[in-house]
């Protein structure tokens, strides 16, 4: 059985604001319309799911952020008991990737694992372009998985 990537990216709107403090997170996108790939190596080397290939997970099994938007976690919490291994990661740390980090057990590194030229692009521009609207720490990208 397989296992399909499910969540979607948040943004905190800064336009206007005064304080970070009076922004909360929102749906940007739901992740079904960027990325509509299946690869093993990629979530395992994000978040740890079926890491066939011994990556050290960028962000493994963190469960919903604590303020994550209402509407993504009343989604999450549709079918409790087919989604598994919520977790999130801001764009912030993925900037700061060593793309180049092998794993340990295939012989390949990370950017070879999660394509940026191919089905992640998408999902990198896009949370790229709220970064450069709203700033780096205010964009992240929220998933779950079923089988």
């Amino acid at each position: 059985m397989g296992a399909d990537i499910h969540g979607f990216i948040e943004c905190r709107c800064t336009y206007g604001r005064l304080d970070e403090e009076d922004t909360h997170w929102q749906p940007a996108i739901d992740l079904a319309l960027l990325y509509g790939g299946w690869s093993y190596d990629a979530f395992g080397c994000l978040f740890g799911v079926r890491n066939r290939a011994g990556f050290r997970p960028l962000a493994q099994e963190r469960g919903l952020p604590s303020d994550v938007s209402a509407e993504v976690r009343s989604y999450y919490e549709d079918d409790p008991d087919l989604y598994h291994s919520a977790s999130w990661i801001g764009w912030e740390e993925l900037a700061a990737v060593d793309w180049d980090e092998p794993a340990t057990v295939e012989r390949m590194t990370r950017r070879q694992a999660v394509r940026d030229d191919a089905e992640w692009d998408p999902v990198w521009a896009t949370m790229k372009a709220l970064a450069d609207a709203h700033g780096p720490q205010h964009v992240r990208l929220v998933v779950w998985f079923d089988n």
